[in-house]
């Protein structure tokens, strides 16, 4: 099965490096799949899921947002955070979802409505993904 290499980079670590088959992510303008000797590119993310495929597994991180390079040799993203399904704290995650759907209920005009938004993009990744811990783990026949 064919390969290519990935790096998740964050500004605290190296949070992925590894040969997989397959990486899909959520560009913004939509999901993007990535396979072995995909075309040079270079994109932003959005907050959102990336699924990683190696062998026959299937890996969950929730990210939130930062840029995608395709390189001939490897695939990189420079993400601001990201977390592994089971890294996240699910009731950090519901109470900044709640936090973020107040603020964008709220009427006034100090209230930072796209970073309201933004924050509960984040959060609701951050809920997708640790939801998949909660199910068995998918076997790729």
């Amino acid at each position: 099965m064919l390969t290519f290499r990935l790096e998740i980079v964050t500004a605290e670590r190296l949070a992925f490096a590894d040969d997989v088959n397959v990486l899909v992510a959520p560009g913004i303008e939509g999901q993007l799949g990535i396979l072995p000797h995909h075309a040079p590119l270079m994109t932003m993310l959005q907050p959102g899921e990336l699924l990683i495929r190696k062998d026959n597994e299937e890996i969950y991180w929730a990210i939130t947002g930062g840029f995608l390079e395709v390189r001939p040799d490897k695939v990189i993203i420079l993400a601001a955070a990201c977390e592994q399904a089971d890294e996240i704290d699910l009731a950090r995650a519901e109470v900044a979802k709640r936090r973020a759907e107040e603020r964008l209920k709220q009427r006034v005009p100090d209230v930072d409505y796209a970073a309201a938004e933004a924050a509960l993009c984040r959060s609701l990744a951050r809920l997708k993904v640790a939801e998949r811990r909660r199910r068995k783990p998918k076997s790729i026949p």
